[in-house]
């Protein structure tokens, strides 16, 4: 961990999904997490959500869609559909001619791009961003981590379970459902490692029995960003949030933390 503070005000433009999928009969949704390549300068080894920094050509797409979003917020979610299909090979945040045969071969024709536009024009595509739901947004300006990220979090729902998925095995070295008490439970074992933003927001996400009361608190709430700080709590420091954004969970022993 670098002992250097980043005093940018701006950090690393990113995004993430928390990609959701029917469970067990009467269970709770199932949510899709990847293992980041212990290689990796950021979050190495650790479970996360599917997503990554926002590239130039993000933003040159973002730019190009006009409508309600801003081209800034629009960049972030192309990111989020690009990296989803690059990742996982899950097409979300399309519409069109989709199936798993042409999922695929748009996931290969994207690892030769690495560029969106081209496999929408290449397959007919359009964007459809109405399936993403903004959730949160961290920003740890504050914090001793190599790389600071501002990422923004998203919501999209597959719905049946019936999908085809393959970690790329560049950034990831496997993906896997689990429901979000079931991850913090793994985590609780220490078969798989979380850093503070996750777990904070898989305690935010087992609160909801359904795609749909996730994605209805998150219309609810104000996406504000979130900038951990230090505080103390009888007599130890605390990594704090804000009671403002929704998480049943707002702090954690500084100890006990573990960061990117």
């Amino acid at each position: 961990m670098s002992d250097t503070v980043n005093t940018s005000p701006d950090g690393i433009p990113a995004a993430t999904v928390v990609i959701f999928r029917k469970g067990e009969v009467d269970g709770p949704p199932e949510i899709l997490m990847t293992i980041r390549s212990r290689n990796m300068v950021f979050a190495g080894g650790m479970a996360v959500f599917p997503g990554g920094r926002v590239d130039p050509a993000d933003f040159e797409l973002g730019a190009m869609i006009g409508g309600p979003l801003d081209p800034d917020e629009a960049a972030h979610q192309v990111a989020v559909v690009r990296e989803t299909l690059e990742e996982t090979g899950l097409a979300i945040g399309l519409k069109g001619d989709i199936d798993a045969a042409k999922a695929r071969a748009a996931r290969e024709f994207l690892q030769q791009t690495g560029q969106l536009a081209p496999v929408l024009d290449h397959f007919g595509w359009e964007l459809d961003l109405d399936q993403l739901t903004p959730f949160a947004r961290w920003f740890p300006k504050n914090e001793r981590i190599p790389r600071v990220y501002d990422t923004r979090f998203y919501l999209a729902d597959l719905g049946t379970g019936a999908v085809e998925i393959e970690a790329d095995l560049s950034e990831n070295t496997h993906l896997f459902w689990t429901t979000a008490q079931g991850a913090l439970d793994a985590a609780e074992r220490e078969e798989i490692k979380v850093i503070f933003p996750t777990r904070r927001n898989l305690e935010r996400l087992a609160l909801f029995g359904s795609f749909e009361e996730a994605r209805a608190q998150a219309e609810a709430i104000p996406v504000r960003t979130i900038t951990p700080f230090i505080g103390e709590t009888d007599g130890k420091s605390w990594l704090h949030i804000g009671e403002e954004h929704g998480y049943p969970v707002t702090g954690e022993p500084l100890e006990s933390v573990a960061r990117g």
